[in-house]
């Protein structure tokens, strides 16, 4: 481990996939809680002509003029978005599909013409489609570090605008909130994480890094601020074991692997995430099921004694099993667990029987009194 952090470059990826996993958990809660996944694909994908557009302005791979030209493309294409989805009847997201689609091509188009050029210094621009994190330097890190504290700083300063507006967009507009305003600047700042990682993951997969943390913290907690931090952690986490394991194997790209990373964080929080975690809830479903059937069968028992008139009516276990169709001996061991029913001797039957206990009716009575109430 202590090879692996001498090394250089090494330690730039490392550094430069912590400020991704970042600024992409950070924000991309946002967009999942406004339901705009897709905002994040968008932004990616009409970065790429802002890229060209960057590179042929500055003549060469200035990575300052390349991301603000991504900024500026990405930005251009949620206004485009915007104007289609208010002028027109278009839902959202398919103003955001016909953006990132005609963005991308003209991309594309771009991408092309200055292959096509002979321009020496346009080697590797097409890096920016998959990413390409060896060719991070240590000026990088700092433009990097740089947008990361100014999108941070202005999401500390609006919090409570940027929540209220994310759950509640028309109260906000009630309360005299520039709904509109802020919405854009959430915009904004998304594509400001879109910019930070295209050296990184690549137009092609940023969209991954800005919806996976957020989704993987979203089944873990319901408060947004607990949200925000986890997603944050999840995504630095998954940026530094993606770096790692692209440096431990020879040949390995760095950008997929952060996106795998950030995919096994959903995958198991998915999986494992108390009360919305698919095991938590098959595990519920089997309780419920064990709790419904021990609650047939003792109203069961009790109908049974009141139609016998004896409250300690001993019912015979093989006629219960009959009635309900099924063998009820480890429904009976339960209820004996807890104290509802307990065995009993019919004389002269030698079969198991089994009677209520005071408990039992109590809990009896109280399952059919909440039948009838919502029966009724």
């Amino acid at each position: 481990m202590l090879e692996f952090l001498s090394d250089y470059t090494i330690r730039n990826v490392a550094m430069g996939a912590a400020l991704l996993g970042l600024i992409s958990g950070v924000l991309g809660c946002f967009a999942v809680l406004r339901r705009q996944a897709l905002l994040g694909d968008t932004l990616s994908h009409a970065a790429l002509p802002g890229v060209c557009l960057g590179f042929i302005i500055a003549g060469g791979r200035e990575i300052g003029s390349i991301l603000a030209g991504a900024l500026f493309t990405g930005m251009l294409a949620a206004l485009v978005m915007l104007a289609l989805t208010r002028s027109s009847r278009l839902k959202t997201d398919a103003g955001l599909g016909i953006a990132l689609s005609v963005f991308f091509a003209i991309g594309i188009v771009m991408l092309t013409y200055i292959q096509n050029t002979g321009n020496a210094a346009q080697g590797g621009l097409d890096s920016f489609l998959f990413g390409q994190a060896a060719a991070i330097l240590r000026s990088d890190l700092w433009a990097m570090g740089g947008v990361t504290l100014v999108a941070l700083a202005i999401v500390a300063t609006f919090w409570k605008e940027f929540k209220l507006v994310t759950f509640d967009p028309q109260y906000a507009r009630a309360l005299g909130f520039p709904v509109l305003v802020l919405e854009t600047a959430l915009t904004a700042m998304i594509a400001l994480a879109v910019v930070v990682g295209l050296q990184m993951v690549g137009v092609v997969l940023m969209a991954a890094m800005v919806i996976a943390p957020a989704v993987a913290a979203r089944q873990w907690t319901g408060r947004l601020e607990t949200m925000v931090a986890l997603s944050a952690v999840i995504g630095i986490v998954s940026g530094v074991v993606g770096a790692f394991i692209s440096a431990l194997g020879r040949g390995l790209a760095t950008g997929p692997l952060i996106v795998l990373a950030a995919s096994a964080a959903v995958g198991i929080s998915l999986l494992f995430a108390p009360e919305r975690g698919l095991l938590w809830e098959y595990i519920k479903r089997i309780q419920d099921r064990r709790q419904l059937r021990g609650q047939r069968v003792l109203t069961t028992l009790y109908r049974l004694a009141a139609h016998h008139g004896d409250s300690a009516y001993p019912s015979e276990q093989g006629m219960v099993d009959a009635y309900h169709g099924i063998g009820t001996t480890p429904v009976m061991k339960r209820l004996q667990s807890r104290g509802l029913v307990e065995p009993a001797v019919h004389r002269p039957e030698t079969t198991p029987h089994w009677v209520l206990t005071a408990d039992g009716i109590a809990e009896a009575e109280r399952v059919l009194a909440s039948l009838g109430a919502k029966e009724a």
